[in-house]
């Protein structure tokens, strides 16, 4: 293996360029050259492919989003599409492969270590929703960013005596909400791993209120639902005055935390010494503190699993 490369595909996480930079420069490290595909599978069947020297990622490593920009595209999902990105691969001479993202973006690099070009995929998603590793990057900082959120928002519903739902993001996991109203003490967690019964909500709401509470903290995953429309109904069937805010993509953007620009590194580097080892179709991740590799489809086909002892946890110091 003399080339390797590099890119990153959907959604945006803090601490892709920290992975990035771990893989140009472990790899340079190895005397390989390194291409960078911006734009993810889009920039592949377009051919947006430019070498990268040590100075191409010097000065990135705090910063969020991806160097390398992203992309969503339909098209690499046909075998057009695919033999396509062949093509620009073998017309740079690249011999393997490191693709940054979640799940979508590791199906791709299955379809081409199938056709033939060793892909290694590396989780970046705040997500936190690849199995086979115990925490993706950017999870940690976009975490923090909705704590340090709602800690603001409690201010304000303090303040002026209202229950407060926050939706924040997670896709059809809910590792964001659980880990964020854990920390942040929330009264409840709607998560879509758990059918939560409306009328326990609503039940815990009042009973908390007869005692004397004078606001309440809601968090609402994203898979789960719209904010707006369960605030709604909160509203309605207790009669508290209810505010609503949507965090959005605020969770997405910001200078990655040391936990993510770590990871990102450990895995990045992890990725290149894999493909030098010559195996191929294989994601990277760490559990239990510990690097490991998996079979990308058969990781994928496990499925997410949420904390079910940590949400125990959360219900009972929350009562």
């Amino acid at each position: 293996m003399k080339k390797i490369g590099v890119l990153t595909s959907g959604g945006d996480a803090p601490g892709m360029n920290a992975a990035i930079r771990a893989v140009v420069r472990k790899a340079i490290y190895h005397d390989l050259e390194v291409y960078g595909i911006k734009y993810g599978y889009q920039g592949l069947i377009d051919g947006n492919i430019e070498k990268m020297e040590l100075g191409s990622v010097g000065d990135i490593i705090q910063r969020g989003g991806t160097k390398l920009y992203s992309a969503r595209c339909e098209e690499f999902k046909t075998e057009a599409g695919q033999e396509k990105g062949i093509e620009q691969l073998k017309k740079h001479g690249i011999d393997g492969l490191v693709v940054i993202g979640g799940d979508g973006s590791f199906r791709g690099a299955k379809k081409l270590t199938e056709k033939g070009y060793p892909c290694i995929g590396v989780p970046g998603t705040i997500d936190n929703d690849i199995p086979g590793t115990d925490f993706t990057i950017g999870f940690d900082t976009a975490l923090n960013t909705i704590i340090e959120a709602i800690d603001k928002i409690r201010d304000t519903a303090t303040s002026h005596e209202r229950t407060y739902v926050v939706e924040v993001m997670g896709r059809d996991a809910g590792d964001l909400a659980l880990w964020a109203g854990l920390a942040d003490g929330a009264e409840t967690i709607m998560v879509p791993e758990r059918n939560e019964d409306f009328d326990d909500v609503v039940q815990r709401l009042k009973r908390g209120h007869d005692r004397g509470k004078k606001h309440s903290i809601i968090i609402v995953a994203e898979g789960v639902g719209s904010g707006f429309d369960f605030g709604q109904r909160i509203k309605e069937a207790t009669d508290l005055e209810t505010r609503v805010t949507v965090l959005g993509h605020t969770q997405r953007g910001g200078s990655p935390t040391a936990a993510d620009r770590v990871l990102a590194s450990r895995l990045g580097a992890k990725a290149v010494d894999i493909l030098l080892a010559g195996k191929a179709g294989r994601m990277v991740g760490i559990q239990n503190n510990e690097l490991v590799d998996h079979d990308i489809l058969e990781v994928l086909d496990q499925g997410h699993m949420l904390d079910m002892d940590m949400y125990k946890l959360s219900q009972e110091l929350s009562i």
